[in-house]
């Protein structure tokens, strides 16, 4: 696929777009050149937290404009995919058991299910900062008498200051442990994740690139789903990496300034250079 040919795009937003709430090289540009194409796009990152009005917010803090329709979270992908789950003639709404945040609970809310602690459906523990030796064991509870088990995201930690967090990963692997049995994770690098973002997009993978700082999660989903993948070295990933996978993106760049169609800060190297691609 040619750069040409690309007519929608999906970024992650750590290490492609900020790193530490800094913006990285380009990344305003870049948003800036696909609103001016009127290209469709979105922002998509597996932390749960936060709501897609937070995460705007939090990334005009960083100096990017990204309007909240533009962002794609693990939480509003969970809600979609629960959503598509439930009986449409069945007289009752959905009703969950959240282990998680303002981000996920929101969006499940949106999506039209009923928080409960009384026989739910679904269990769905996703990011946060306070998790509750009683929020877990009554998860655990809940599914070993037939809740549904289900996770945002497998990541195990997360960053912080002061180093990693256990993340969501670690916690539904303790309660795996304790129920024998695993969650459905629909977040990255399950590629129904990607797929939940072409159908808000109206958009086919075909014609869709996909830009990420991982191997593991955003590269592998991408070229399950379909798409044209591009890794940036300005996140986790380092060329190195690539050779322990046996698979390669299509691109391989240092970061998002190489995407835009004029050269940043007066760097006079062709952006659409498919450099390091398979």
């Amino acid at each position: 696929m040619s750069a040409e040919s690309i007519e929608c795009w999906l970024t992650d937003m750590d290490g492609v777009l900020v790193r530490e709430q800094e913006p990285l090289p380009g990344a305003a540009e870049l948003l800036e050149q696909w609103r001016r194409a009127d290209l469709p796009y979105l922002v998509l990152t597996n932390n749960s937290i936060y709501t897609a009005r937070d995460l705007a917010a939090r990334l005009r803090n960083s100096g990017l404009v990204v309007p909240e329709e533009r962002i794609w979270t693990s939480a509003l992908a969970t809600a979609k995919f629960l959503a598509n789950q439930v009986d449409p003639h069945a007289n009752t709404r959905g009703t969950c058991f959240v282990v998680g945040e303002a981000g996920l609970t929101t969006a499940l809310h949106e999506a039209g299910f009923i928080m409960s602690e009384v026989d739910p459906d679904y269990v769905v523990v996703g990011e946060t900062r306070n998790y509750s030796f009683e929020a877990i064991t009554r998860a655990v509870r809940l599914i070993r008498d037939g809740a549904r088990f289900i996770s945002t995201n497998p990541d195990a930690t997360g960053p912080s200051p002061e180093g990693v967090l256990p993340a969501t990963g670690a916690i539904t692997s303790l309660i795996t442990k304790a129920t024998g049995r695993k969650p459905y994770v629909v977040g990255k690098p399950n590629p129904m994740m990607f797929r939940s973002a072409l159908n808000r997009l109206g958009a086919h993978s075909m014609h869709t690139a996909m830009i990420g700082d991982r191997m593991d999660t955003d590269i592998i989903a991408g070229m399950e789903a379909g798409m044209h993948t591009v890794l940036v070295m300005s996140g986790v990933s380092s060329r190195a990496d690539i050779a322990d996978y046996p698979f390669r993106p299509n691109r391989i760049i240092d970061g998002v300034h190489e995407l835009l169609d004029e050269p940043l800060n007066g760097d006079d190297e062709d952006p659409l250079d498919s450099r390091g691609g398979a």
